[in-house]
């Protein structure tokens, strides 16, 4: 039978040496190459007008296939080796000998290798810069490092102190306080820093005046959290709460560590030496924090002086911050102002003759001011009154020793008389 100008006969031979010219697939253990792998180079029409493939065409089109299969055997192993073997800066860099090659070697390698694990060839991608590439690879080595120091076994000590500086940053604490905490000589347990420092931050102190409080006074750390709850208790008796315990704190911390009778003392003295009521008293520990390192003795002098020499009220005394200055100073300054004639001491009704300058104008200015604008004096007069003062101290403070011990003789004298009477 004839049927498309070719015989039954004929057909069957093309296929017979089709099928077995390709095994290993499709029926009866061969393989059929499909269709437009093999047209384009050997065609011819029959009468009909319809086209079929010339026998001569097929053994390129198997060359090709096989050339084909071959390549894509080659981009497997080549995608597997890619996902085995981790990118890493150092391997790179041991096949580039120049700082400069590397970088180049290691954008063209990262070109090829990423356009070829996103299933491409194995080519370079004219749309990746290198920029990017080297980029690309940095973040991909550090993330191999993290990685590799989260499966390399970490110790208790560092991890300690990990939880530490997380519990730190969350408080409020930077970088750099935390940094300075941490530096803190003797250096401190961690658990122990963490301790007090939140114990702080709980009393309502800012993370930076805890910072410069525990960098000031280092033993603060070595205190039991116990003795940090009692004294931040015993204070808030005292009127220093949250919000006033930050410029104690800040401008004393050893407001914690000092014993707790010497703040008695300084309290006992305020209240029944000096008369001054509860709140006033909370307020001057509040302005005024460096009373706490007085002697009780000379801050009673220093009221004194206040009070009957310079004529000034206890509410004065608290506005004006007067008990925070040394009573050198202030003797210098006003001394002098009163031998100048500017400054006189009131009366009994609180009246002077004269305006008197006001204390910030006497106290809380520097010398070159004072001398300037309230004294109206020169620096030499000053500095030869200051000489002449300071010998006058001495000379009255010899004449008291003097006198105690006269009177102290006159004690024994009448001791001794009394006993012979008795006798």
């Amino acid at each position: 039978m004839i049927w498309g100008g070719r015989s039954t006969r004929q057909r069957a031979a093309v296929s017979g040496r089709r099928a077995r010219t390709h095994p290993g697939q499709g029926h009866g253990g061969t393989r059929f190459l499909p269709l437009p792998l093999v047209m384009g180079k050997a065609e011819a029409q029959d009468r009909g007008g319809r086209k079929w493939r010339n026998e001569e065409a097929l053994l390129p089109a198997q060359e090709s296939h096989r050339h084909i299969l071959a390549m894509a055997a080659l981009g497997r192993q080549v995608l597997d080796w890619h996902r085995l073997i981790p990118l890493s800066w150092a391997g790179i860099a041991r096949h580039t000998p120049h700082f400069g090659e590397q970088k180049r070697a290691t954008a063209s390698l990262l070109r090829k290798l990423t356009t070829a694990s996103s299933g491409g060839a194995l080519k370079g991608s004219p749309h990746v810069q290198p920029r990017k590439c080297v980029q690309e690879l940095e973040c991909r080595t550090s993330l191999t490092q993290c990685l590799e120091k989260q499966r390399a076994p970490v110790d208790g000590g560092s991890l300690e102190r990990e939880e530490v500086i997380s519990s730190l940053l969350d408080m409020g604490f930077t970088d750099v306080h935390v940094q300075e905490l941490l530096s803190i000589q003797p250096s401190p347990h961690p658990q122990q820093l963490l301790g007090i420092t939140s114990k702080l931050i709980l009393l309502g102190v800012n993370p930076e005046p805890v910072c410069v409080a525990l960098k000031k006074s280092p033993q603060l750390l070595k205190l039991p959290i116990m003795h940090v709850e009692k004294r931040s208790s015993y204070l808030r008796k005292l009127g220093i709460g949250e919000g006033k315990l930050k410029r104690v704190l800040y401008c004393c911390p050893e407001i914690f560590t000092m014993h707790q009778r010497d703040i008695d003392r300084i309290v006992k003295v305020l209240r029944e030496k000096c008369l001054f009521t509860v709140q006033q008293v909370t307020e001057i520990l509040h302005r005024c924090p460096y009373v706490l390192r007085e002697d009780p003795g000379e801050l009673e002098y220093k009221f004194q002086y206040a009070y009957f020499r310079m004529g000034m009220k206890h509410s004065d005394v608290v506005r004006t911050d007067f008990l925070q200055y040394s009573i050198t100073k202030i003797r210098q300054r006003h001394t002098f102002l009163e031998r100048l004639g500017r400054y006189q001491t009131p009366d009994k009704k609180g009246q002077t003759q004269i305006p008197n300058p006001l204390v910030k104008d006497i106290l809380r200015v520097s010398e070159a001011e004072f001398l300037s604008r309230t004294a109206c004096s020169s620096a030499e007069e000053f500095e030869v009154f200051k000489k002449l003062l300071a010998r006058e101290v001495e000379e009255e403070s010899e004449s008291h020793m003097s006198g105690d011990e006269s009177t102290s003789e006159e004690e024994e004298e009448e001791d001794q008389d009394q006993e012979e009477e008795e006798l």
